[in-house]
């Protein structure tokens, strides 16, 4: 195996500068290092194996990276600004979307010139195809951060907004989206609630819209598409897409985020699974002989970890993988650029000493030759929370000794699906985790992630490579209006190490200049 690895280590030393046709970014929204190596483990039990040996197809991908998460004013991160980071390519304060670092959260006026433009504004200006897929709500912090400008990533509806913000009259994101963002050609995703008024009943579970305005911004959405368009809302409506009569997709599943996988099936009216989304994204998106920009989210790892329910997490990992291998299958890497990381880290920790196979949900009892190293002689899960919901202690009376210790799950199913993970510190919300998270990519320029960089190099280095924006002077023919018929790779212009030696050392001067 280590010489096997060792000549694709050295097949890899012919690098890829070609242009980078597409761009599809998988981000697992909280998908930590403990995370991405506990759901390799999982998916390989699945399959029936012990699953410390299991390839997930993200570690499949040649290149790696290590990404500092930190915000401008934050030591451990929120997804708005690390979203505002990897899409936008500046780092940026706390709860901020599409804005930088001179903006304050929730300060509406603050925002005004502050703006600053992701990957999918210099996507759609240089012709090409865009998408977001999310089994959050598309107007959540991490899609938002691709087409809204916003000083709160709380503002996703209008009835969100806080007088300060109507006042300055700022906008909130689903009406962004629709009205003001670029001409996003396919989402998908939850989210409905924040695109139907507040007399209109969701068609799903009877709740009512959020929005005060008097707009319907899914008929809005239709209105304003100058090709054909279409808007879908469960699963049947779904697989009746034809990615070849459609230019432009909307899909909106659930009235908040879509289902947990381990959910889906429980979902009355059905919901596509997210290796189908982006599929379909895929096939409606490369019609485009420019190319594509197509951000894929697994956002419910996050919520997952959030209410230390580490079965949900890891089995909404298992299935972001799955979504990764489609586009490995699809896409050719000499002309298409995949990356995956995430945006932060979590508390989850994967410890003990569990015997090789050992069931990753399972539990551990610590043993010793050294029995002052007992403690409490109660048993634990292999997984475990720094601070969540999971806290919990038990008091027991014997006689006239009484004792608190941690509850004893011996004969607690610690595999299923709404089991809470015990923690060290009681917390309503399990928080993120600050730790530097991991980058893997192939295809153009992925090469370029290598060491340990900040996040916003992220949107740098896929700008670069596709040739979008400040780094448009890198390619050898210019953007083209959309057209209908598919191209082949572009070669990279004769200027390629020059211009990579003058960004470098622009970077290093504006560093020395600040620090």
């Amino acid at each position: 195996m280590a010489r096997a690895s060792i000549d694709e280590a050295l097949r890899l030393q012919t690098l890829n500068t070609n242009v980078a046709k597409n761009v599809v970014l998988f981000l697992g929204d909280g998908m930590g290092v403990s995370t991405v190596t506990t759901a390799r483990i999982l998916k390989g039990q699945k399959a029936g194996n012990p699953g410390e040996e299991t390839v997930l197809a993200m570690d499949s991908l040649p290149y790696t990276a290590m990404s500092k998460t930190y915000n401008i004013d934050k030591q451990v991160p929120d997804s708005a600004a690390c979203a505002t980071a990897f899409l936008c390519g500046v780092k940026t304060n706390l709860g901020l979307l599409g804005l930088d670092g001179r903006a304050t959260y929730k300060n509406c006026s603050s925002a005004k010139g502050h703006e600053v433009e992701s990957i999918i504004e210099h996507a759609e200006k240089a012709g090409k195809s865009t998408g977001i897929v999310t089994t959050t709500r598309v107007t959540h912090a991490t899609p938002a951060a691709g087409y809204a400008h916003t000083a709160s990533r709380n503002w996703e509806a209008d009835s969100d907004l806080t007088a300060e913000a109507r006042e300055n009259n700022c906008t909130d994101i689903a009406f962004q989206l629709v009205e003001e963002a670029p001409d996003i050609e396919v989402i998908l995703g939850g989210g409905r609630r924040a695109f139907l008024t507040n007399n209109m009943t969701d068609p799903e579970d009877g709740s009512k819209g959020t929005r005060k305005d008097g707009r319907d911004l899914i008929q809005r959405w239709l209105d304003r598409k100058t090709g054909p368009a279409r808007y879908v809302w469960n699963e049947t409506e779904f697989n009746s897409v034809d990615p070849e009569s459609v230019d432009y997709l909307l899909g909106l599943f659930e009235p908040s985020s879509m289902q947990y996988s381990v959910d889906r099936l429980n979902d009355t009216a059905g919901e596509p699974s997210l290796a189908a989304m982006t599929r379909k994204a895929i096939q409606v998106l490369q019609k485009n002989r420019n190319g594509f920009f197509l951000l894929v989210e697994g956002g419910r790892i996050d919520q997952a970890h959030h209410a230390s329910k580490a079965v949900k997490a890891l089995e909404e990992t298992v299935v972001f993988d799955d979504a990764v291998q489609v586009a490995n299958d699809m896409l050719d890497t000499s002309d298409s650029l995949i990356v995956v990381t995430a945006d932060h880290s979590h508390t989850l920790t994967f410890a003990g000493y569990p015997d090789r196979g050992h069931p990753i949900f399972g539990q551990n009892v610590y043993t010793s030759s050294t029995p002052d190293y007992d403690w409490d002689k109660l048993p634990y899960t292999t997984l475990l929370y720094g601070n969540g919901p999971g806290y919990t202690l038990v008091e027991t009376t014997n006689g006239n000794d009484t004792q608190v210790t941690r509850q004893n799950i011996t004969d607690v199913n610690t595999a299923d699906k709404e089991y809470k993970q015990q923690s060290a510190a009681p917390l309503r919300s399990e928080t993120h985790g600050g730790e530097d998270v991991i980058i893997m990519a192939d295809g153009p320029m992925a090469h370029l992630f290598h060491g340990v960089q900040e996040q916003h190099y992220i949107a740098h280095v896929m700008m670069y490579a596709a040739c979008l924006g400040e780094y448009t002077e890198h390619c050898d023919k210019p953007g083209t209006p959309k057209p209908v018929r598919d191209a082949g790779p572009a070669a990279r212009g004769s200027y390629y190490t020059v211009a990579l030696t003058t960004v470098l050392s622009g970077l290093l001067m504006t560093t020395a200049t600040h620090f």
